[in-house]
């Protein structure tokens, strides 16, 4: 039995806590980009890098900007690191890149995230507070050194506060009078346009309305390969394609308004109703492509 438990004893490597603050390599900028290449090391879920070192007016620059490749969820996180213990500055400042960001792009929920290698009893219950109000969540870092390895683990100290009640009756579902509020008639009119060509490519697609896009259904079971999106005099398409230099050349000599390439692999185009006339060809081809793709 000593013998045992000596072999298991063996291979036992004692973890050295780490102070990040204190150490002369291991820095902030290490920590952002164990981050920014793994961001599910945060615990949050498989998120994506959206952008890092991210510029704010007026404001510096937010740490990481995470998101979840989800099209469904269109969900944002705003991060900020510090090494040592949290202090005011360091939750003001997390607060005031999310207000930023949630202002500039209010399409998507948006979250605030702290990180700190220590947040002490005083601004925990500081946090708490602002987590009434302001999804918020907080980030405990640990540093180790195990053998000749280090390892950073993080430890969710406030968790974002979920709003509504437990009970009651669930919301109403979300159809296409409640789009028609939300953007208006003409621009649902031109989802159901889009939805025309995508039916010469396949007959029984039919339009599936959600609370953050309208997709499509195709007996019964989604595929969206294409998404849409209107807004008040525009709508938003979310085509699904590997992005290339020749589907961006196509698009730029068409002169139609291409919106940031979507990070879970889709061309997000903005559309006026003369450009669904316009260029109905060039639209039919990438959503021929991305059909073909999809269910391939």
């Amino acid at each position: 039995m000593l013998e045992k438990a000596n072999d298991f004893t063996a291979n036992f490597v004692r973890a050295e806590r780490i102070s990040l603050k204190l150490h002369p390599e291991l820095n902030e900028k290490w920590v952002q980009a164990l981050i920014a290449d793994k961001p599910s090391i945060l615990g949050l879920g498989e998120l994506v890098l959206r952008d890092k070192e991210r510029m704010q007016p007026r404001a510096g620059r937010l740490d990481l900007l995470l998101e979840d490749p989800d099209p469904e969820a269109e969900r944002r996180y705003e991060v900020e690191i510090q090494l040592g213990p949290t202090d005011e500055a360091h939750i003001i400042r997390t607060i005031e890149y999310w207000d930023i960001e949630r202002k500039r792009y209010p399409q998507y929920d948006h979250c605030a995230v702290l990180i700190a290698e220590d947040i002490t009893s005083r601004f925990f219950n500081v946090i708490s507070l602002f987590n009434g109000s302001i999804p918020l969540i907080a980030l405990q870092m640990q540093a180790l050194k195990v053998g000749q390895h280090n390892t950073v683990i993080f430890t969710k100290i406030v968790d974002e506060l979920k709003r509504g009640l437990e009970e009651g009756p669930p919301p109403p579902p979300t159809d296409r009078a409640d789009w028609e509020k939300r953007a208006s008639k003409a621009t649902v009119q031109l989802a159901d346009n889009l939805l025309e060509i995508a039916r010469e490519i396949d007959p029984s697609l039919v339009l599936s309305y959600n609370k953050h896009y309208i997709g499509m259904y195709k007996n019964g079971q989604p595929l969206n390969f294409c998404t849409f999106r209107p807004r008040k005099s525009t709508v938003n398409i979310a085509i699904r394609l590997e992005r290339t230099d020749e589907i961006d050349q196509k698009i730029e000599a068409a002169g139609i308004e291409q919106l940031s390439f979507a990070n879970y692999g889709a061309y997000r185009l903005s559309l006026e109703t003369s450009d669904v006339t316009k260029h109905r060809d060039l639209l039919k081809q990438l959503m021929q492509a991305a059909y073909e793709a999809f269910t391939k």
